[in-house]
């Protein structure tokens, strides 16, 4: 199992002063805690045996990567999910750890924006009811066909009804048929005052694309297999929010992403807490690209996936810069 929410805080404070022997004030300044509660998390990580039990390595192995995956990708919180198939499904538990994950990151009032994909939909299917009038939910990209599945304004939707919250839709393509086209609609009064919206969100949820011929963008229509596989050739290494970006993480320049209505890439980075969930093995190389973009503050991965970051790190190095 991934380390309990109630718990986390605790394995941080405990990583931090152990490993990285931190003070206890320095502690509670990283973590905007006091000192107080420092004191009593790092009592609490004896007490469960996160620092002294012998075999607490072996016990807390996924924490203790998860810890080493944020220092070594400089990312505020990672979340680990076992791939013990037996005990643990990542493709039916993910959605639930994410989704338990998302809510707490919400603050009252807050602005949260919420894209697409597969991914986010089974969030929004497996997202507990609760409470949270006085929170926005925001599409940060247009809309799809309506026959296409994981549409943006069904993800969107879904979340604001199960948190009680009030949802703001986009209501344009996603893509339209001409760059010119396209830029007269962003400037809509109504379009143009949604997409600056999205500079006031305080999270974001969004999951990374591929660019391989079954990709999203590829099924819902946005694009052909073959202008997929060119723009792969050209240097596409992914898809944020419904937009291309190369292996840097940077927005690429092409006619797809000039003719696509979605949140400017750089007004989503500037979003304080960025979650991103990412499950398919499939989708490291579009993952490293949302990294080094800076796409992500906060991450969920599988076991082998924050592995193979960790060693992809040590090499030529993720960290966004």
């Amino acid at each position: 199992m991934p380390v309990r929410s109630a718990d986390q805080i605790i394995h941080k404070a405990a990583w931090l002063y152990y490993t990285h022997g931190l003070r206890q004030d320095e502690v509670a300044k990283h973590l905007d805690i006091s000192r107080a509660s420092v004191a009593m998390y790092l009592r609490r990580a004896r007490e469960i045996g996160i620092v002294t039990i012998s075999t607490s390595t072996e016990l807390f192995s996924d924490d203790v990567l998860a810890r080493e995956t944020e220092d070594a990708l400089d990312l505020e919180t990672v979340w680990i999910i076992p791939e013990d198939r037996q005990a643990f499904n990542p493709s039916v538990e993910m959605p639930v750890v994410a989704a338990a994950a998302f809510i707490e990151l919400i603050n009252k009032g807050d602005r949260v924006g919420v894209a697409w994909g597969r991914t986010v939909y089974h969030i929004a299917d497996v997202m507990p009811y609760a409470d949270l009038q006085g929170v926005a939910v925001v599409q940060l990209c247009g809309n799809l066909g309506a026959p296409y599945s994981y549409r943006p304004d069904q993800c969107t939707t879904e979340i604001a009804r199960r948190l009680n919250a009030e949802g703001i839709n986009l209501y344009a393509p996603l893509v339209l048929s001409s760059e010119r086209l396209a830029e007269e609609l962003r400037r809509e009064p109504v379009v143009r005052e949604q997409l600056l919206a999205i500079t006031d969100c305080q999270l974001a949820l969004y999951s990374v694309g591929g660019i391989e011929d079954d990709s999203h963008l590829v099924k819902c229509g946005a694009i052909t297999a073959a202008e997929m596989h060119a723009l792969g050739q050209a240097g596409a290494a992914g898809v944020i929010a419904g937009q291309l970006i190369d292996a840097d993480g940077q927005w690429l320049d092409c006619a797809h992403n000039r003719r696509c209505i979605s949140a400017d890439l750089d007004s989503i980075r500037k979003i304080p807490k960025r979650m991103l969930v990412v499950q398919e093995d499939s989708k490291y190389e579009p993952l490293v690209a949302a990294i080094k973009g800076g796409f992500a503050s906060h991450l969920m991965v599988t076991a082998s996936m924050a592995k193979r970051l960790l060693k992809r790190a040590k090499g030529a190095g993720l960290k966004h810069t």
